[in-house]
């Protein structure tokens, strides 16, 4: 947990750096102040986008040094395969075979220690990504279930998944930043006493901050639909080239595994997938679908 805090404070440390570097550059290339002040729009809107298209960017190309430092990995390639047990050379075999027929360069396959079923991929391009599966889940999946899970997991990566999210949160940021600033220097016009000062009041800072917080909030109920969205694309996408109903079969194995573990359930919260009890407000702001949910669009979907 300290190496992941600290490879996180790091890693913003160095983001915050290249965006003021980026600004600076900009700042000489069109001769303008860009700045998340109030004096002018064009200065906040070209601030916002910089500073979350470098934040969302950078971020997604550093999301596989992050991962493979922040978790105890092993990567198995070709030379491996003579060593491996039949579940983990399954993963590597579907994995080999999907990046061929899909004509991508063959990702990354790490197996991980951790006593959570859990898997993910990551990627800032199709031909530079990696599939992850952990060691809980080999040892609670049988090897349809597993060649399922890593279909799914293809799927995100065939999909662009990680690039579409990265872009909807910059373009949602973006606004997020630019919109709160326009309010805020409305209400600093209106309730200032000094209108000949050239800097903002401390209404324009108070309101700014509370409406960075309030749309971020709502911003995010944007993205994490989108995410559950791309996870039913991902079911579909898997299903249609190892059936509907095997799909089906792997989320209902899951389903009986949180069912296990309900009184347990930090064993299960890196899965992302579900959570039992779950609020409406609790589901706005979910990554993924809730597992019933999930297995009824694949009962209803058409291929």
């Amino acid at each position: 947990m300290i190496k992941r805090v600290f490879l996180f404070l790091l890693t913003n440390i160095a983001v915050i750096v290249l965006i003021w570097i980026m600004i600076a550059i900009a700042e000489k290339v069109f001769g303008i102040n860009i700045s998340w002040f109030w004096q002018s729009y064009t200065s906040i809107f070209i601030y916002a986008t910089i500073v979350w298209f470098t934040w969302a960017f950078i971020s997604l190309f550093m999301s596989k040094w992050m991962a493979k430092r922040a978790y105890n990995i092993t990567i198995i390639d070709q030379s491996d395969l003579y060593n491996l047990s039949t579940k983990e050379k399954l993963v590597y075999d579907i994995v080999f075979d999907l990046s061929m027929k899909n004509g991508i360069k063959m990702p990354e396959v790490w197996i991980y220690e951790s006593s959570d079923p859990n898997a993910f991929a990551t990627w800032a391009t199709k031909n530079s990504s990696l599939v992850a599966v952990s060691t809980g889940l080999l040892d609670m999946m049988n090897e349809n279930e597993i060649k399922w899970v890593v279909w799914h997991e293809m799927a995100h990566i065939l999909n662009w998944d990680m690039v579409t999210m990265t872009l909807l949160q910059w373009v949602i940021n973006t606004f997020v930043v630019f919109l709160s600033r326009i309010i805020a220097n409305i209400a600093d016009s209106y309730f200032r006493k000094d209108s000949s000062s050239s800097e903002p009041s401390f209404i324009y800072y108070i309101v700014s901050i509370l409406l960075d917080l309030i749309l971020w909030i709502l911003a995010s109920v944007i993205v994490m639909w989108f995410s559950r969205y791309r996870e039913y694309r991902a079911d579909e996408w898997s299903a249609r080239f190892v059936g509907k109903e095997n799909m089906i079969a792997w989320l209902q194995a899951l389903k009986k595994m949180i069912d296990r573990a309900e009184n347990d359930e930090s064993k299960l919260a890196t899965m992302k997938i579900s959570t039992r009890n779950k609020t409406w407000i609790m589901a706005l702001f979910s990554s993924h679908p809730d597992l019933d949910d999930r297995i009824e669009n694949l009962r209803n979907y058409n291929y």
